[in-house]
């Protein structure tokens, strides 16, 4: 009975050893296939977001004077009308783990068919290398640049009620076909910086030999709520002629409210002729352009308010002297232009908006011969404002 007794303990614990090792074993496997990586699947998302108004031009600048949304004769006072200003269709894709595609098209007031129907144009085209060498990407394609788009853009939030000074006076595009670097310092993106080399043509086709030259450095700063932005660009067009752009940039966000302040400044190098003493002499153009803003919140997620002002002048070098291009664009350079705008923001639901706003832009004229409007008037507008985000 002894020896059967033994036994039997001696059978019994070789099966729970064994029993132990089975179990033991079994939960290894399943933590390494709870560990194991899940298996990359392409996937991609359809977006876009929609904003217009209904609006009155409540005063008309007397010379029509401007290039802003609602000056020239196109917009008498008291003209009102239902217009988009801008709509987006966009599709992200995830190729692989390290290559993502960017399309986007895009519709903005300003452009339309010979016909007059609304038309859409390829805003973005892009695929972008991640991660090429940790926190850095390669850019290839049609893609935003980084004069105003990439940050300061979106730390104004309020695309939707106007561009920034720099997009809105035209010191650059806001979008370009090249070849880009953008990177981080740090994972948690503390300092950044993106590089550019592009057409120089926006989304229109290149038409000369020449390229544009982009850079921008930014730090985010006191647990990311004050953020530092410069940038900077260059773009010959031959020989003689070249542009070159500086912006400075800086914000400061809290819990209620966040502040920003912009400058930009532009050298359109021999742009212009100076008439000396009989002779002609290349003058340089610099137009210069500061903003201020600030945005809060009123009821949490429910109504926001925002108000800003700018001033621009087309060119700090103006004199009487100077022989401007016959282009468009330079009559603007005999006076100065002040914006204003302020409104609400309301959110019914998220990705919705509803703001009720004001714009406003002044003339100021440069020339002492002048008075009454001819010396100062401005454009004015009251508009109720929708945007609406989709998909994302």
């Amino acid at each position: 009975m002894k020896k059967i007794f033994n036994a039997s303990i001696a059978c019994m614990t070789a099966i729970l050893i064994f029993a132990e090792i089975t179990v033991s074993g079994q939960n290894t496997q399943q933590v390494q296939t709870d560990n194991k990586p899940a298996e990359f699947k392409p996937s991609g998302t359809l977006w876009g977001y929609v904003f217009g108004d209904y609006y009155v031009k409540t005063h008309a600048d007397s010379l029509s004077r401007g290039k802003t949304q609602y000056a020239g004769k196109s917009y008498p006072k008291n003209y009102d009308a239902f217009a988009f200003r801008r709509i987006y269709l966009g599709y992200d894709y995830n190729i692989s783990e390290h290559f993502s595609a960017e399309f986007l098209l895009s519709h903005e007031s300003d452009v339309v068919d010979p016909s007059g129907d609304r038309s859409m144009y390829i805003k973005a085209a892009n695929i972008r290398w991640k991660n090429i060498i940790p926190n850095n990407d390669l850019v290839i394609g049609q893609m935003n640049t980084p004069l105003f788009a990439l940050v300061s853009e979106k730390a104004w939030g309020y695309r939707n009620i106007e561009k920034t000074v720099a997009d809105m006076r035209g010191f650059g595009s806001s979008n370009d076909f090249g070849i880009a670097w953008q990177g981080k310092v740090d994972s948690k993106g503390t300092f950044g910086y993106n590089f550019l080399i592009s057409n120089g043509t926006a989304q229109k086709l290149e038409t000369d030999k020449y390229k544009k030259f982009w850079g921008e450095i930014y730090a985010k700063l006191l647990d990311q709520k004050l953020t530092l932005d410069f940038a900077s660009d260059y773009e010959p067009l031959n020989g003689t002629q070249s542009k070159t752009t500086v912006k400075g940039f800086a914000a400061y966000q809290t819990t209620p409210v966040t502040i920003g302040i912009e400058v930009v400044s532009q050298t359109q190098k021999a742009y212009a002729t100076d008439s000396i003493s009989g002779s002609n002499v290349s003058a340089n153009i610099v137009p210069f352009g500061f903003s201020a803003w600030i945005k809060g919140t009123v009821i949490k997620s429910k109504l926001n308010y925002f108000a800003r002002f700018d001033t621009y002048n087309p060119d700090t070098k103006f004199s009487t002297s100077t022989l401007y291009p016959k282009a468009k664009p330079y009559s603007a350079n005999k006076y100065t232009e002040n914006f204003i705008t302020a409104g609400l923001d309301y959110t019914p639901v998220k990705n919705v908006h509803i703001e009720p706003n004001l714009w406003v832009d002044t003339y100021k004229s440069k020339l002492t011969t002048v008075s009454g409007k001819a010396k100062s008037d401005y454009d004015m507008t009251a508009r109720l404002t929708f945007y609406y985000v989709f998909g994302k």
